[in-house]
């Protein structure tokens, strides 16, 4: 039996978490869109022509317009200014005619059904509920919501502010600026929402979408904890897109923000429905425990939405952003693959880690080897992830690669590499097409570059190398510094 939740179908079997929600096994990370029909292709391909440009040309002129207005009441103001005291007089009335012209380019970008649900809960002041807290964030078409609620403080990554256009209008949000490469900006970014949540001065609500990132909706990930802190009441808000064909989701994997602009663009309408749910007043204890507060305010906002709760983080986007860099097989998936893993219990006894080169497995022989038996639904979905479509079956290595840098993710390459080596050749040497497949998957590289770096390292032409003999080779060389690198920075995020 399926369900809809949240405009997106899920079967309705599936495991628990831990808190007792029912949540399948999902990637909130992923998001496929084609068009894969002909009256699509050819709708799209006719609205391309005459009504994308019409579009482009509209909203264009309308952003142009409403970043001059902010540029002339932003002119004069410091970044010092803008985080010490609200805008007033003037500067703020000029706000009015920015929201304006921003409630337009909505409605020129296609979204002409936006509903606003439960209006009976909005607080009438920003000091019933300082904090506006909101979710499933899965699109930078989120900025609608933005717009809806008359353009409260946002809290976002600080390249934000260096958009074109776009990061002025941001900038007259008077937002909270989040410096992820900064290692104080977790505390800072705390303390000024404090300062602002508990402030007498008249602050505009200070908007979150404590999840962090974006994810396709089909749950709710976890909340990060900092618009908690303050102790203060929370406006939690729900997004929804009920759209026949999802051209909005922008994730991890998935299609890029220019195809789903141009997707968007080109249907007739969209349909974007944001709901107030009642103001949430923390208990003694969630003011004490802003986790504790976070999950609570999470559960509230999954069961109206419909959709189920996953502990899955932004360090969850990092794990997936740098197996997907290397090439490692199922890197998509890595999370869905350490969850199944954990399921039968294989992250704290790693007993399918002894090296098997060249062992091709059927499902039976797939589940034996895990300590398992073919019926567990964990082991055949883990089958499933890594089953080749020409023969239909696991190329055992490539699971183990995957399991081994799960297990060590925050070591350099260098250290994954070194287990491949084995992994795929219980000698530790590799041939020339050995070597290709596994730089391929732990590398990033192609096969051309692959090819060239054995001949490289093959300096007394064995035919084959050993992990000694690349590291002698790579050390020498600059492209190949990242290996000796530990994931201690951050990749870029949407």
């Amino acid at each position: 039996m399926t369900v809809k939740m949240n405009g997106k179908m899920h079967s309705e079997t599936g495991t628990f978490s831990s808190d007792g929600m029912r949540a399948e096994i999902l990637n909130p990370f992923v998001h496929k869109l084609e068009l894969d029909n002909t009256y699509d292709k050819i709708r799209t391909a006719i609205f391309t022509v005459i009504l994308l440009p019409f579009r482009v040309i509209v909203i264009c002129y309308l952003i142009v317009s409403a970043w001059f207005l902010a540029c002339i009441g932003l002119y004069g103001l410091s970044e010092e200014d803008l985080r010490r005291k609200p805008m007033t007089g003037w500067r703020s009335k000029l706000r009015f005619y920015i929201l304006s012209l921003m409630r337009l380019v909505v409605v020129a970008a296609g979204f002409h059904r936006v509903r606003v649900l439960g209006r009976h809960h909005l607080p009438s002041s920003p000091r019933d509920a300082p904090v506006v807290v909101m979710a499933p964030h899965s699109s930078f078409f989120d900025a609608i919501a933005i717009v809806c609620l008359g353009a409260p403080s946002v809290v976002a990554k600080a390249d934000t502010a260096r958009l074109p256009f776009i990061g002025q209008l941001i900038n007259y949000t008077q937002p909270v600026y989040v410096w992820r490469d900064d290692p104080n900006s977790r505390q800072n970014t705390i303390k000024e929402i404090i300062e602002r949540a508990t402030s007498k001065e008249d602050w505009p609500q200070v908007l979150i979408f404590p999840e962090g990132t974006c994810t396709n909706r089909s749950c709710l990930i976890t909340f990060k904890p900092g618009g908690f802190y303050p102790g203060v009441p929370v406006q939690p808000v729900t997004i929804r897109y009920p759209n026949a064909k999802d051209t909005v989701t922008w994730t991890w994997e998935g299609p890029g923000a220019l195809k789903l602009l141009w997707l968007t663009l080109t249907q007739v309408h969209s349909s974007c429905e944001i709901e107030f749910l009642p103001v949430y007043y923390p208990s003694e204890e969630e003011k004490k425990d802003p986790k504790l507060y976070a999950r609570n305010v999470r559960d509230v906002m999954a069961k109206a939405l419909g959709v189920p709760v996953l502990d899955y983080t932004y360090d969850d986007c990092r794990l997936i952003a740098r197996a997907k860099q290397l090439g490692i097989p199922g890197g998509a998936l890595c999370r869905e693959v350490s969850e199944l893993r954990a399921h039968l219990g294989l992250d704290s006894s790693p007993s399918d880690m002894e090296p098997s080169p060249g062992a091709w497995y059927d499902l039976q022989q797939f589940a034996r080897r895990l300590g398992t038996d073919a019926q567990n639904p964990h082991a055949r979905r883990l089958f499933d992830i890594y089953k080749q479509r020409s023969n239909g079956l696991v190329f055992f290595p490539d699971y183990q690669l995957c399991a081994c840098y799960l297990s060590l993710q925050h070591e350099p390459v260098a250290t994954i590499l070194q287990h491949a080596f084995k992994l795929y050749e219980a000698s530790g040497r590799l041939s020339r097409n050995q070597f290709e497949h596994v730089a391929a998957r732990c590398l990033g590289l192609c096969v051309e570059d692959a090819g060239h770096a054995f001949t490289q390292a093959d300096i007394d032409e064995k035919t084959f190398i050993t992990y000694d003999d690349f590291i002698n080779f790579a050390q020498k060389k600059a492209e190949f510094s990242f290996i000796f690198t530990s994931d201690s920075t951050k990749p870029k995020t949407q």
